[in-house]
């Protein structure tokens, strides 16, 4: 969350609405992104008219398949963060289905029907638990990894604007994030903008997921 609120003006002043999968992450100022501390925050992206999907609320991440109806994934925060264990399709729906409640909470608003796994790690059997519980899982494209993940060392802010600049096509889903604790120069303040006006001037517009038939 440490460039949320630079994300978030950067979309105002584009006039672009975007889809913000949740998880309940700890964040650079040592609490958590769905605390009663981020409300106004998830508040006022709400009433801009953004839309809002699960990212699980322990930011689960699948490992493998386990025995038939489960799946091995280790939860990266909560209780029992670092912990393997085995989902059935029951408690592996409540992990999605945790943000949209705490999300109510916080906006008075439920998410879309949608959720990513975190990583993107996902089987067919972990997708149709997802889908089983009501909820439709949404990856992104190749080019739409917009790299800030990857250290700034090896991938610089310019390599990264110039690559999603150029690669990206009609239709893509693109992935970035609200901060990364390891990369030292943060990617959105540097690109965001840059990148959607580069957009803009290839005539490209913007929509949120889910993506609905014509």
């Amino acid at each position: 969350m440490s460039v949320a609120q630079t994300v978030a003006d950067i979309l105002n002043r584009q006039k672009i609405k975007a889809t913000f999968f949740l998880a309940n992450e700890k964040t650079s100022r040592g609490d958590f992104s769905l605390d009663d501390s981020w409300k106004s925050f998830w508040q006022d992206r709400v009433r801009e008219g953004h839309h809002f999907g699960s990212h699980t609320y322990d930011h689960v991440y699948f490992v493998k398949d386990g025995p038939p109806g489960e799946i091995y994934a280790k939860p990266q925060f909560g209780p029992k963060a670092g912990v393997m264990s085995l989902y059935n399709e029951a408690s592996y729906c409540r992990e999605i289905r945790r943000v949209n409640e705490r999300f109510k909470e916080l906006t008075d608003t439920n998410l879309q029907p949608i959720w990513r796994a975190p990583g993107g790690k996902t089987s067919p059997r972990s997708i149709k638990m997802g889908s089983q519980c009501g909820y439709q899982h949404v990856g992104w494209s190749p080019a739409g990894f917009l790299g800030d993940e990857l250290s700034s060392q090896t991938h610089p802010n310019q390599m990264l604007l110039d690559k999603a600049s150029s690669k990206i096509e009609d239709g893509d889903i693109t992935m970035a994030h609200l901060g990364i604790w390891s990369r030292k120069d943060p990617w959105a303040p540097a690109v965001l903008e840059q990148l959607i006006v580069n957009l803009k001037a290839r005539g490209f517009c913007f929509a949120t997921l889910p993506k609905l038939d014509k």
